[in-house]
């Protein structure tokens, strides 16, 4: 079988003009020069090669060969350097997920940017999935990496969850709501007030962390005649229907209609975490670096 050696010394024989030029340039004996290349003319059944004292030249078949060789060689070349630049996460798609209680908004779309900016062999496919649906994603190799809001319920052992911010919660209400004109209000005093997105425990991120605060005082929230998810909430709050509990970054995309109320709780704060697999490839690291020092550098809140 042709090696990649062969072919190599084939080529530095041709650039060089003969054997005793090429022997030197490749730190060999001649004669074992020589041997390399007549066992690959012995393997392609060609002569390649005229001898003469003057130096080498190519014979028809060699003519053809030389072409193949370079562009074999090139080729591989090419291959190789892909696959370092992958390895070190400068080539390929990274497929990150965020859930939409983690609007991909403030300093996260501004890191992704700088990072592509940084690395032009690198691009990004954005989804929008659940805390539940990203852990299964991940594990399964679907998706790269995932901004999931805390907590995590049931994590895989697999994966890496890393805490990589801290918000302060808001409470959301109507403009002429009884509560719009206040400047800071208790969790405690909401318990009569209907919730237009209702916390659910056993669902993980957001709806988990605001049913544990509402519980530590004594109540569970009332579900208002409509509720939604994450991505209509502050739409159903605008229009009337009842308050709800969100993140500063969520809280930032209300419009004229919706007031934002400080809580009074001290402890009234949600998390967000990067989640990605513990094997995880060096391009899903290296986003997960540009997206952590992207939130360090805009604490205490995302929405900066």
């Amino acid at each position: 079988m042709v090696s990649l050696r062969q072919l190599r010394y084939f080529l530095e024989v041709v650039d060089a003009g003969g054997f005793s030029a090429a022997a030197e340039r490749l730190f060999i004996a001649q004669s074992a020069l020589s041997r390399q290349i007549s066992e690959l003319e012995r393997e392609l059944q060609a002569v390649l090669l005229e001898r003469s004292s003057k130096g080498v030249t190519l014979t028809p078949a060699g003519r053809t060969f030389v072409d193949e060789a370079r562009r074999v060689l090139t080729t591989l070349e090419g291959s190789v350097a892909l696959t370092r630049s992958v390895a070190r996460g400068e080539q390929g798609t990274v497929r990150l997920a965020h859930s939409s209680s983690v609007p991909f908004a403030g300093a996260l779309p501004s890191a992704l940017f700088a990072h592509l900016q940084a690395n032009p062999g690198v691009s990004v496919d954005i989804s929008t999935l659940s805390s539940e649906q990203q852990q299964d994603e991940i594990e399964a190799g679907r998706i790269d990496v995932g901004l999931v809001r805390l907590p995590v319920l049931r994590p895989a052992p697999s994966l890496l969850c890393e805490t990589i911010a801290q918000e302060r919660l808001l409470l959301l209400v109507p403009a002429g709501h009884a509560l719009a004109s206040r400047t800071s209000v208790s969790v405690a005093a909401l318990a009569p007030v209907p919730f237009v997105s209702l916390p659910h425990r056993e669902r993980g991120g957001l709806s988990y962390r605001v049913a544990q605060l509402c519980q530590q005082h004594g109540f569970f929230p009332r579900a208002a005649v409509a509720t939604s998810r994450k991505t209509t909430l502050v739409n159903l709050v605008a229009a009337g229907f009842g308050v709800a509990i969100v993140p500063e970054s969520l809280a930032a995309l209300a419009g004229p209609n919706v007031r934002r109320v400080v809580l009074d709780d001290a402890n009234a704060d949600s998390e967000i975490a990067l989640l990605r697999r513990r094997d995880a490839s060096a391009l899903a690291v290296s986003l997960s670096e540009a997206m952590r020092r992207a939130t360090d550098m805009a604490r205490p809140t995302m929405s900066q």
